[in-house]
């Protein structure tokens, strides 16, 4: 038996990364899944690969569309019968300081990161309202201690922590809780994530040149998605308003790298 069998989710930004491995562990938890995503490619690809494993099915949308926000929402309602769990998980990022960010990425980037997962809430809450359901929203590491040569996306994910606390405040009298997670780097990394003006960046090699964090290892897509399940399921019943950091121990202080010397 599933930790949450039966319940109905849709999870933004669920064709690649974080947000496909949190719906693959949804789908095995007995989950039905809607994933969103704006590459119709990825989505049948990822609808394909989920659907092996239970009920799982894809929509195209761009979280910075208000019209395709709301038009998602409703099309996932309708193929689940409801809704259980929203978990806003679309997100890009710029690799500039915040003075060198061009302002027409300050608004691209937040109009997804921020003003997306608003409107997705606002659409969703009213069917998880009478479900007495959740939210999740997966901010960032950067949300934590900033990170200055991706400036915006910090600013966009420290306000992602803020909403997710409020929209707990507002979802109380219904029963609907809201949390956040903040990963931190997690192999493959962002997809939609390069310096102004060129194009989105390949998936870097496994591991990157990201430094290890104390737990001697960098994050996978699994470790953010096992926090997802434990805070739409029932265990989390009295938890909301929370933020969970998924980070390996990176976030707790400065981790001195040089090797003591080896006592045999």
């Amino acid at each position: 038996m599933g930790r949450l069998d039966g319940r109905r989710a849709l999870i933004t930004g669920g064709t690649t990364g974080l947000g496909f491995g949190t719906a693959e562990r949804f789908v095995a938890e007995g989950a039905a899944v809607v994933i969103t995503g704006r590459d119709r490619e990825l989505g049948q690809r990822a609808q394909a690969a989920l659907a092996g494993a239970g009920t799982a099915s894809f929509l195209a949308a761009d979280a910075a569309d208000p019209q395709a926000v709301a038009e998602s929402v409703a099309a996932a309602a309708a193929t689940l019968g409801g809704l259980d769990i929203l978990v806003n998980n679309a997100g890009i990022g710029i690799e500039a300081r915040l003075l060198d960010t061009p302002l027409a990425d300050f608004d691209r980037v937040m109009n997804v990161n921020v003003r997306g997962c608003l409107l997705y809430a606002q659409h969703a809450y009213p069917r998880l309202a009478s479900s007495r359901g959740c939210m999740i929203h997966i901010a960032s590491d950067a949300a934590i201690w900033g990170e200055q040569s991706i400036g915006l996306y910090s600013v966009s994910k420290a306000a992602v922590v803020m909403l997710g606390k409020m929209l707990a405040l507002d979802g109380g009298r219904d029963g609907v809780r809201s949390n956040v997670i903040c990963p931190g780097d997690t192999w493959p990394g962002m997809r939609h994530l390069a310096p102004p003006g060129q194009d989105d960046r390949a998936d870097r090699a496994e591991g990157g040149d990201w430094l290890l964090p104390p737990v001697g290892r960098i994050g996978e897509a699994r470790d953010v998605a096992a926090a997802a399940v434990f805070l739409a399921s029932d265990e989390a019943g009295f938890i909301t308003g929370a933020t969970l950091v998924v980070d390996g121990g990176m976030t707790a202080g400065y981790l001195q790298r040089e090797r003591a010397p080896r006592r045999d």
